[in-house]
């Protein structure tokens, strides 16, 4: 993750300063046109890997491999449906609607029918992942992660010394390379694990009907999400132009940097929350929702509170050119991936049960408000930073609302606990850390020794209120032990 995270930070620079603010950005909002139709992926996504995990927790073999190839085949479909709406919808969407200078419109075009074609096969690939992810065999995804960082300075290279349309160019690679990493994956899948050997077999559809039923209820919730997300890109588009698309660009990859060591660790306990709700141990679930929330808050605590003490002086010194509103897209977007973040582990343990109707049903709802909500704010002349702001006020609401949920449906769930033990100790830990924080910022000019004094004054003070407000003596005790074991 260090590697993927320099590697990550590097390559931005160098292609946003290769590309240009205005190609960035068009990169971004057309190949966003094809996320937007992802819902359905997304739902058949997260049915995939609960029924795979569910059956791998029972040790139901043959039941394992019957929902692998029905999976697939699933997948399958929605690639074809993808397909469709891309050729058609998607397409007239970007003739059309999209705001891009005509002498771009041809590469655009590029992007546009590379991210078709890149986007089925990530569909397809999704049942391999998610079996990789069953079997908890993580060790495959460093290993993967590494060749794919070095690919990417590859493309760095190569997009520095090609005499070609840079934009173009970029989309190739790009689009070579995600191609050779699907391919990695799904040949360790099939060498590695004998439910990964598709085979379509007309009496055990019926294995389908269970994962449409999980997922045509998670459907709504996941396009709200993608409708969320994208939907702001193609607002910003028409109302402010590419320049606000590269900026909001910019955001994602902070934020993508500081949550993906967030997402490693939900994905390694994710397995164990469907397993242990699988075996009906609901009070190792519960133990494994309140710990991992409460530490990969203070974990992005640590990673994003200097970041957002600083960022101007970050991205003036990672990005020569910085676009207009980068430095308030990237401080919103952090703050807006704490409660996210923590809102998916909650909504982990509730797919555990299969009851999905409720979070997906009042999440997807207040995801959708967003859109409305910052049309008529920049109809009304409203600030870019509307989105943002509204983002992390309803996200906050949902994650409230799934612990709800989720007490309704595991009753060794306490909701006193999670408000006091998880989210008052997460909060007082902030406040006092960004206190301390602020006190450096104002008494340091501005500059590199700031930064590091910022960096290392909030790293030691999380640490230290960590071990004293949120950790359990059994666990403070066990740390003391191995500190003194290595004196």
């Amino acid at each position: 993750m260090l590697l993927s995270m320099g590697v990550s930070l590097y390559t931005s620079r160098v292609v946003l300063d290769t590309l240009g603010v205005e190609d960035y950005g068009i990169y971004n909002v057309v190949g966003g046109v094809i996320v937007m139709f992802g819902f359905l992926n997304s739902s058949m996504s997260g049915a995939t890997s609960r029924f795979l995990t569910f059956e791998l927790g029972r040790q139901d073999y043959e039941k394992l491999k019957k929902t692998f190839s029905a999976a697939l085949t699933v997948h399958f479909i929605i690639a074809g449906i993808i397909l469709i709406l891309g050729e058609t919808v998607g397409l007239w969407f970007l003739e059309n609607k999209l705001v891009i200078a005509d002498e771009r419109m041809g590469a655009a075009r590029w992007v546009y029918q590379l991210s078709i074609i890149s986007a089925m096969v990530s569909i397809t690939q999704v049942p391999y992942n998610a079996t990789i992810i069953a079997h908890e065999r993580m060790n495959v995804y460093a290993y993967v992660e590494i060749l794919h960082s070095l690919l990417k300075l590859g493309i760095v290279y190569l997009l520095v010394i090609g005499n070609f349309d840079k934009l173009i160019l970029y989309a190739v690679l790009i689009f070579c390379v995600s191609i050779f990493i699907a391919m990695i994956y799904r040949g360790y899948c099939m060498k590695n694990f004998e439910e990964c050997k598709y085979k379509f077999e007309w009496h055990a559809i019926k294995s389908i009907y269970p994962m449409l039923s999980f997922s045509g209820w998670d459907l709504y919730g996941n396009l709200s999400i993608v409708a969320r997300t994208q939907g702001v890109n193609m607002l910003l588009n028409m109302f402010f132009g590419p320049i606000l698309n590269a900026a909001n660009a910019v955001a994602v990859q902070v934020q993508s940097v500081v949550v993906s060591f967030a997402n490693n660790a939900i994905v390694a306990v994710r397995p164990q929350i469907v397993k242990s709700y699988a075996t009906q141990n609901y009070q190792y679930v519960v133990i494994l929702v309140m710990h991992t929330t409460k530490y990969i808050y203070l974990l992005m605590l640590i990673l994003s509170l200097p970041l957002i003490l600083e960022m101007d002086f970050v991205l003036n010194i990672w990005l020569k050119n910085v676009p207009t509103y980068a430095v308030a897209f990237c401080r919103c977007t952090l703050m807006f991936s704490f409660f996210s973040t923590m809102s998916n582990i909650i909504v982990t343990a509730i797919h555990a049960t299969g009851n999905i109707k409720r979070p997906s049903l009042i999440n997807g709802t207040l995801y959708l408000s967003v859109l409305p909500v910052s049309y008529i704010a920049f109809k009304w002349g409203g600030i870019p930073d509307i989105p943002y702001i509204c983002n992390i006020l309803f996200v906050f609401i949902g994650m409230i609302s799934n612990a709800y949920t989720l007490k309704l449906y595991i009753v060794q769930f306490s909701i006193r606990e999670f408000i006091y033990k998880v989210l008052g100790v997460c909060f007082f830990i902030t406040f006092l850390s960004f206190a301390v924080s602020m006190y450096v910022k104002y008494h340091i000019s501005e500059g590199l020794l700031r930064f590091v004094s910022i960096g290392l004054v909030s790293t030691i003070s999380i640490l230290l209120l960590t071990y004293c407000f949120a950790l359990d003596k059994h666990t403070r005790y066990k740390i003391r032990h191995l500190i003194y074991r290595k004196q």
